[in-house]
């Protein structure tokens, strides 16, 4: 027969917290416990209202709905209106189905219709949560301890005063359970409450004052105060030191608020450019700890012609600048340190015999392997920050759920100051903007001659990209051939003015500098005329123009400096041509930033003034996220690229790289506008890793081993002079080891074997591929168990339903079968 199903919220099961019906049987066996306890005891004034009590929690328990419609007369009279409107909205709208009481039965069980009814039904749920967790830290004594006048009176169960008084004994009773907990366990029930931010408080509140009430009446002991005065100061002390490491990180107000009036696209290229400052820092300290700082503690002892500071070196990086630590032609070819000055000529071999008695600083060995063990550094951290955002960037993220967890759960209630709380909200409101975007964007089919016309046109674009690029790169090539042998040809009428030539030399910087500024603007027109509906598309696409150019200038200027200046510089005055790849590499860095600059101020400034006075419209620039990302790979580049040859270089970028950021930080704020289609840049950082880890430190690397391995150093300058190779100065101190001590044979053998031989460097490159290719195919195993265990959750609520009217189904089969056997009984 069916029964119905309570769902009146004053009931006492539902203020007892009862989740299931395993919960409901174990409350009825602690009451049968209590009438055995009481018949031993010969209470039986007492076990009568117990047996009178369980009876009434079995006729309870027979699930009658007090439905709140005046056609139900059974309702309680004590239930608030506002729990009648409730209970008549959710009957209306289980009934509507026409289900069985069987069906309303299942789903009054269900965890989503028991809890969070209203506060009173909360209070008293956490209540019975608490005390179940305080017996479980502590024992407690059997009820036969307990003389029959202290066990607690249930005379009086089933008849129910006022709402508010018994919401306030429960809360009471809540607040005598929390302030047994322990901390941890006190904030953890605080915060899993369904309830507001101000009822949260004020029970936290109420706890407090319960917790320096009892402390207050309780005299402690000196130790005891001294201990809780000891733990109090190292715990404020902790947290202000996690404060002030917090607050040392730098730009964080600056990037929230660009993340607010910008969107994620713009804040990803000021994260990117926060994450080039950092590995600058890590190559300057390296650097300047292994090689700077022990070089310039003892000067080398050749006597150097010393030149005026003319205020020229700023721009050409030569002058007064060439024989200083800057530069790698100022570093010695000995063991520091070292002050005999006639003993520093010579060839490199003789000097390493000489200082092997000696266990110093071997500045050759030291050059070596700081440089290598940089870029070996550099590269697992890149690798490590490329891995770590792929899994964060691809897992798969539907924009339904995020949109849920932005709306609901997004704000900081921390966050007290005005000027916070605006960023704040700026911040969240742009993200709904994203992925509201991201949501409404539909893949429209279009037919086949329009899919045709537009992959014409992108293919017409392509050809014109792709030819001015060549276009450049041959006229780059072609332009420093030319400098080249101009220097060959008129370096001794510079010998006297070595400023003109220095002024020239940077003529190279100059035209490389202003082709990195135009180009990006023709391949802006060309994506204008494509017409890409999706700006995350039109991003990507102009990041895959700009490496095209990026990466093909930077290979003709290798070029030129390992395969024309290296092998030939002294044809063109030169004596150390590592140097002069230095200075070469300061300017181009310079003349980087100069021009980075002049589109700051004509691209955006001025833009927005002519838009404004003369177009009168208030239409702003939107900032070009892919090309400015480019130009940052660009000179980070660079910077790689001139550590072997200038290891002060890295100061430079990073001074370079704080003017960028605020510079471009004040520019976007001023000048610039957010896109008009706002876009979830979700990937972009991890394109941005990726980019800055394989084609620019990749590149990087390769020059700087081909430099080692194959080009001949100057023969009077630097650390490796007189070696064929830098790569010669491990195998001759090796070898030297060895001849001062036969025993250490050894160390020259593996150095020949595992250092030397290229099968082991390949066979670590292919060990490091094979963790990346592993790396990658668990990430994309992970999303593929997301994506199924999404499909699971879907198919969860699918089988619900199903079992929902497979059950009214069999009701109605049974209710048929009861009509016809009546109907048949009838008619017998």
């Amino acid at each position: 027969m069916a029964r119905n199903v309570n769902f009146d919220l004053s009931h006492p099961l539902m203020e007892a917290g009862l989740e299931s019906p395993a919960d409901e049987e174990g409350v009825h066996d602690s009451f049968q416990q209590l009438i055995a306890e009481h018949t031993d005891d010969g209470a039986e004034s007492s076990a009568l209202e117990l047996q009178q009590l369980q009876s009434d929690l079995d006729e309870e328990s027979r699930d009658n709905i007090p439905l709140c419609g005046p056609e139900h007369e059974h309702r309680r009279q004590g239930a608030s209106d506002l729990e009648c409107d409730g209970g008549e909205r959710e009957m209306d709208q289980i009934q509507g189905e026409g289900w069985s009481s069987d069906t309303l039965k299942i789903l009054s069980s269900m965890p989503s219709r028991t809890i969070g009814r209203n506060r009173g039904a909360i209070i008293s749920q956490y209540c019975n949560k608490t005390l179940k967790l305080r017996r479980r830290r502590q024992t407690r004594p059997s009820i036969r301890d307990f003389s029959p006048s202290s066990r607690p009176s249930i005379r009086s169960y089933g008849m129910e005063g006022d709402t508010t008084d018994a919401e306030v004994s429960k809360r009471e009773r809540l607040v005598n359970n929390l302030q047994n907990l322990p901390v941890s366990d006190r904030v953890r029930m605080l915060r899993g409450m369904p309830l507001s931010v101000a009822e949260k408080k004020e029970i936290r509140n109420l706890v407090m004052q319960k917790e320096k009430r009892i402390l207050s009446n309780k005299k402690l002991s000196c130790y005891s105060q001294l201990k809780y005065y000891i733990i109090i100061a190292a715990r404020k002390s902790w947290y202000s030191w996690l404060s002030f490491l917090h607050s040392l990180e730098p730009w964080q107000t600056l990037l929230k608020r660009v993340s607010g009036r910008f969107g994620t696209g713009v804040l990803s290229y000021f994260l990117f450019l926060k994450t080039l400052v950092f590995f600058n820092v890590f190559l300057f300290l390296v650097t300047g700890a292994f090689l700077v700082l022990p070089q310039a503690v003892h000067p080398p002892d050749e006597a150097t012609e010393t030149r005026s500071f003319s205020g020229l070196e700023l721009l050409t990086g030569a002058g007064s600048f060439s024989h200083t630590v800057m530069y790698y032609g100022y570093y010695t070819n000995y063991t520091l340190p070292r002050r005999s000055r006639g003993e520093g000529r010579g060839q490199n071999a003789s000097a390493l015999s000489s200082d092997s008695q000696q266990f110093s600083y071997n500045m050759p060995l030291a050059y070596f392997f700081t440089i290598g063990m940089a870029f070996f550094i550099t590269c697992i951290i890149l690798v490590y920050s490329m891995s770590k955002t792929f899994g964060r960037s691809f897992r798969i993220n539907k924009s339904h759920s995020i949109l849920t967890m932005k709306t609901f759960s997004s704000w900081d209630f921390k966050v007290i100051k005005k000027k916070s709380v605006q960023i704040m909200s700026e911040n969240i409101c742009t993200q709904l903007k994203e992925l509201l975007a991201e949501l409404t964007q539909k893949n429209t089919k279009s037919t086949f001659c329009k899919r045709f016309c537009r992959q014409m046109v992108h293919g017409v674009a392509w050809t014109i990209c792709i030819a001015s690029t060549t276009g450049c790169m041959a006229g780059v090539y072609y332009f420093s051939e030319f400098i080249h042998k101009d220097l060959q040809q008129n370096y001794r009428k510079f010998e006297g003015n070595p400023l003109m030539k220095e002024a020239r030399l940077l003529s190279l910087p100059t035209v490389v500098s202003l082709i990195n500024l135009l180009l990006p603007a023709l391949f802006n027109l060309v994506a204008w005329m494509e017409i890409y509906e999706s700006p995350s598309v039109f991003a990507y696409v102009a990041i895959g123009r700009n490496l095209m150019l990026k990466t093909s200038m930077l290979g003709v200027l290798c070029f030129h400096w390992l395969g024309r200046v290296a092998p030939e510089y002294e044809s063109i005055g030169l004596t150390c041509w590592e140097s002069f790849v230095g200075e070469e590499l300061y300017r181009f860095l310079l003349m980087d930033f100069i021009f980075t600059l002049l589109d700051t101020l004509f691209g955006e400034l001025l833009w927005r003034l002519f838009s404004e006075k003369v177009l009168k419209r208030r239409r702003k620039p939107v900032f070009d996220i892919a090309r400015n990302v480019l130009d940052l790979i660009y000179g980070q580049t660079l910077a790689w690229l001139g550590v072997l040859f200038s290891p002060l270089l890295p100061a430079v970028q990073i001074l370079k790289l704080f003017l960028v950021f605020y510079i471009k930080m004040s520019s976007v704020m001023m000048n610039c506008q957010a896109p008009r289609k706002p876009y979830r840049a979700s990937q972009m950082t991890t394109i941005f890793i990726t980019l800055l880890c394989i084609p620019s430190l990749l590149g990087a690397s390769v020059c700087v081993t081909y430099t080692m391995w194959s080009i001949t150093p100057s023969t009077s300058c630097g650390p490796f002079r007189g070696l064929s190779t830098m790569f010669k100065a491990g195998k001759h101190w090796m070898e030297i080891l060895e001849k001062d001590n036969p025993n250490l044979s050894v160390l020259s053998k593996a150095h020949t074997y595992f250092v030397e031989n290229p099968f082991f460097l390949f066979v670590g490159a292919g060990i490091f591929l094979i963790v990346i290719y592993f790396h990658s195919q668990v990430v994309d195993g992970q999303r593929k168990i997301i994506s199924l265990l999404q499909d699971q959750i879907q198919n969860e609520g699918e089988d619900k339903k199903f079992l929902i009217n497979r059950l009214q189904s069999v009701h109605k089969q049974k209710q048929d079968a009861g009509k016809r056997l009546k109907s048949q009984d009838s008619t017998c």
